[in-house]
């Protein structure tokens, strides 16, 4: 690709050496931050932000779907993982806050569910069932067990800390099945690359306001919800399992789009 077809930033980026790259990206997020807790000032305006980075990969699924009549390169138990631990946190929403995140909960919800239709009936014959091979119960059972072990404390609505904690714990974990397909397969496809970029800027996000709460608050943010402390730990840990499960990834989304590649690929 010529210099001409593309933007000067990112055909000087692709010029540069490996550590200057990482360092220009680096130094994008903390603008990003800083930008962030600039202009926003309500704080609960990430998580709604995160939700809708969520919503904006499943219509790029959809799109994928409708248009081009395929679900390969797709895993479908990361959709039965999704719908599952959405289910969880719509019903824990519903009982104890009924606000916005409750409607966008649902509406991914239904969303999820459409895929997942989609997949296992009309576009069946499309589905790589062999290559999408992470069991499901390796994330299931170990979250029900640690949300039935560490949960939050809330005196109001006791009987949805449990299933709060397992939609917590199973959303850290629900991509596994999505990057172990794209391991498989080898090269992955463009609009699944996308749909799992979405939900590293909706990790992003939630890092965000992580980041910028415990500036304010001075590290007191880690104890304003619920009331265990193995809680806060639990809590914390799933955030940074998460985005590690995805920086990975989205390391090499970034990198393909700087260097011009249309297909992306992932060492095994």
């Amino acid at each position: 690709m010529e210099k001409k077809n593309l933007p000067v930033v990112v055909w000087w980026l692709r010029r540069q050496p490996m550590k200057v790259k990482v360092t220009v990206v680096a130094s994008l997020m903390v603008a990003c931050l800083v930008a962030l807790k600039l202009t926003v000032k309500n704080h609960g305006h990430f998580f709604v932000a995160s939700e809708l980075s969520h919503a904006v990969g499943l219509l790029v699924l959809g799109y994928k779907l409708i248009r081009q009549r395929t679900c390969s390169g797709l895993s479908l138990k990361t959709q039965e993982l999704t719908a599952i631990f959405l289910v969880a946190r719509f019903l824990s929403s519903t009982i104890s806050e009924q606000n916005i995140h409750t409607v966008l909960d649902f509406v991914t919800l239904v969303s999820t569910a459409w895929v997942i239709y989609m997949m296992r009936v009309k576009l069946r014959a499309t589905y790589a069932k062999d290559l999408d091979n992470f069991p499901i119960y390796y994330v299931v059972v170990p979250c029900i067990i640690l949300a039935v072990l560490v949960h939050p404390y809330i005196p109001t609505s006791r009987h949805i800390e449990m299933p709060f904690a397992f939609a917590v714990y199973a959303e850290a974990l629900a991509v596994l099945p999505q990057l172990r397909l794209m391991q498989n397969m080898k090269m992955i496809e463009p609009f699944a690359a996308h749909y799992v970029f979405a939900l590293g800027v909706a990790r992003f996000l939630a890092w965000a306001h992580w980041i910028i709460q415990t500036i304010d608050t001075r590290g007191a943010f880690f104890y304003l919800i619920g009331s265990s402390s193995f809680w806060f730990l639990a809590i914390f840990l799933a955030e940074v399992v998460q985005s590690f499960i995805l920086v990975d990834f989205c390391y090499y989304y970034i990198k393909s789009f700087i260097e011009g590649q249309l297909v992306m690929t992932m060492p095994v």
